[in-house]
């Protein structure tokens, strides 16, 4: 499976002063390398339940909560912070029989991340960082996919999902 990430990392490029952020979570930070990897590999799990394609192409930009919630504000008209926002590019409705140009990778949609909220998350969680965007991240991509949790049921088959997509990528959770 091959996915070209586009890795738009704003938070830690910026080096913006926060008061609850630890250094070391910006010194661990996931390599754009990494993140293909991974979005290869959940690719590959999730195969079956999406548009066949010879390859994919995701966004992926890391932020902090003020732009998170200003994004959030303007699509979901919620006027604050959340962790993670996905911004998908097709319909889930396409017919799978859809023939792509192998030249042409099929764009998803883009996935946004507030590291400070997933920092807060991560431990509350009792998790490290890394494990927490690898989270949202997976989360986000599902969202891309046409998943929804607008229920309790369909949310644990979301979170199960993340967890199966985790473990692929040897990061192991417990929900």
């Amino acid at each position: 499976m091959q996915a070209e990430i586009y890795v738009q990392d704003n938070f830690y490029s910026e080096q913006i002063s926060l008061p609850d952020f630890e250094v070391g979570d910006r010194n661990n930070r996931i390599s754009s390398k990494t993140w293909e990897s991974w979005f290869c590999a959940w690719l590959d799990v999730l195969q079956p339940d999406i548009s066949k394609a010879p390859s994919y192409e995701i966004g992926l930009r890391l932020t902090d909560d003020i732009e998170i919630q200003k994004l959030n504000y303007e699509y979901r008209q919620l006027d604050r912070p959340t962790d993670v926002l996905a911004f998908a590019s097709l319909d889930t409705d396409i017919p799978q029989s859809v023939q792509i140009p192998d030249e042409i990778p099929l764009y998803l949609g883009d996935i946004v991340i507030s590291v400070v909220t997933a920092s807060k998350q991560a431990k509350q969680q009792g998790h490290s960082l890394q494990t927490e965007l690898a989270w949202l991240a997976s989360h986000g991509l599902l969202h891309l996919l046409g998943w929804d949790h607008p229920d309790e049921e369909s949310l644990i088959k979301m979170l199960n999902q993340q967890v199966i997509l985790l473990r692929t990528v040897n990061i192991i959770i417990n929900v």
